[in-house]
């Protein structure tokens, strides 16, 4: 029996055609609205070591390629609303089964963090690789990946809210599991179905173990109700704008999160 036990067929398991999910993220801050009377509007934040999960802020340390140094701004903590933290709890325990464990990046982050990331990291990347992408291209180009920092009630960066997360798979206190790039390889080598679709006459070990990794996060994730960012394979979120607009959800239950401090 393989070393995954019952979740190998998780790792078999196709991910979908991830055209619809692009599509319903278009423009989902401007059209889901926020559930201001649902319970769980106003939910407190906890720390997501203290609730028995692993991980380190990518953003607070040096040891964080492509960037390798702190980002002004980061913080070392890993704000995560009360029920989100719950359900990764579940998921943590489904992979603990064979001796897997989540591994989390990024949690809840500070507008600033954002804010360097949309405004100047990666418009100056992307114009460094192509000088001719200007103006609304360049700025659909960045918002594929780094959403547009607001301090708006109604329309939060996804991230702001502490319900969306980014996180991959480890061996309990060890080796990461193979995806396929590095966190925040904002490009195409990111994007969730990546490997869905191998030619076949690409026998390469390496593709084929990330796509049965990716698989294997994005269906445990999933199977708790979590939404996958199509265009990266890191990055969930439940109860915010952006999973209601990919699970067809009428609102979202979080706005701008409330941090301690």
């Amino acid at each position: 029996m393989s070393v995954f036990g019952a979740l190998e067929e998780l790792r078999l398991r196709p991910i979908g055609d991830q055209a619809p999910a692009r599509a319903a993220r278009t423009g989902f801050r401007s059209r889901i609205p926020l559930a201001r009377g649902h319970d769980l509007f106003g939910e407190a934040v906890v720390e997501a070591r203290g609730a028995g999960l692993a991980g380190e802020n990518f953003y607070a340390s040096d040891r964080n390629p492509p960037y390798w140094q702190r980002v002004d701004g980061a913080t070392d903590k890993l704000w995560l609303r009360k029920t989100v933290a719950e359900k990764l709890a579940r998921v943590n325990a489904r992979a603990a089964a064979t001796g897997l464990e989540l591994y989390l990046f990024d949690a809840w982050r500070p507008r600033a963090v954002q804010a360097y990331f949309h405004d100047v990291w990666m418009p100056r990347e992307l114009g460094r690789r192509d000088p001719g992408l200007k103006g609304a291209a360049l700025t659909q180009e960045v918002e594929r990946y780094w959403a547009a920092p607001s301090d708006s009630a109604a329309s939060p960066a996804p991230h702001a809210t502490a319900s969306a997360v980014d996180l991959t798979l480890r061996w309990k206190h060890g080796e990461a599991l193979w995806m396929g790039s590095l966190f925040d390889d904002v490009t195409a080598l990111a994007h969730r179905d990546r490997f869905e679709k191998l030619d076949p006459e690409n026998f390469s070990f390496s593709d084929q173990e990330a796509r049965a990794s990716r698989r294997l996060l994005h269906w445990l994730m999933i199977e708790e109700g979590f939404a996958g960012h199509p265009d990266e394979w890191w990055h969930f979120s439940w109860g915010d704008q952006m999973w209601a607009a990919l699970t067809g959800a009428p609102a979202a239950h979080y706005g701008l999160a409330d941090i301690p401090g």
